[in-house]
């Protein structure tokens, strides 16, 4: 930063190119990981949406909906303070879509035909389906600095995680 005096006595600051390449990177990071706060978010709600649904034929997976819900929260937590501390403001919201698709599951249960329970275990491996993939293409898209990467990368892991026991708990219902 330079600070220039003017015969008046005010100062101007001008920024250097590699200040201004931060800032810009900064705000795309910032992006990014808000894009990723809007998906865990759908996440949390979509998680939440479902309990009690299943939970008289598949009482078993109670434990692992809290978990879940429990992690995503975390998650939610860590994009806040990073898209903070990159000067960014965090939009706690979730998507339009999200809240289309959630509207849609409800209405689809609520109809007296088919399976609601397989139904709901097709959501949920289609939505953590889709958090897995907006989390990769977060990762792969170059907006990211050293620290998100690393943070998203253990997001990343986990929703890769939880991704494959639903996959697995879907396909061991389907057989049965």
């Amino acid at each position: 930063m330079k600070f220039n005096f003017r015969k008046s006595g005010h100062a101007s600051c001008t920024l250097s190119n590699n200040q201004k390449n931060n800032s810009m990177n900064n705000e795309r990071t910032a992006v990014v990981l808000n894009d990723l706060l809007h998906i865990i978010n759908d996440r949390i709600a979509g998680f939440e949406n479902v309990e009690g649904k299943v939970w008289e034929s598949y009482s078993d997976l109670k434990g692992e909906y809290d978990h879940v819900i429990s992690d995503s929260k975390l998650m939610k937590v860590e994009l806040i303070n990073l898209i903070q501390e990159r000067g960014g403001k965090a939009d706690d919201t979730a998507t339009t879509a999200g809240a289309i698709h959630r509207a849609w599951i409800d209405v689809k249960n609520s109809l007296p035909v088919g399976n609601k329970e397989k139904s709901t275990l097709e959501n949920v491996v289609y939505g953590e389906e889709n958090a897995v993939n907006a989390y990769q293409q977060a990762i792969t898209s170059g907006d990211l600095d050293p620290e998100s990467t690393k943070v998203i990368s253990e997001h990343l892991r986990q929703l890769r995680e939880s991704h494959t026991k639903f996959k697995n708990i879907e396909e061991y219902k389907k057989k049965s």
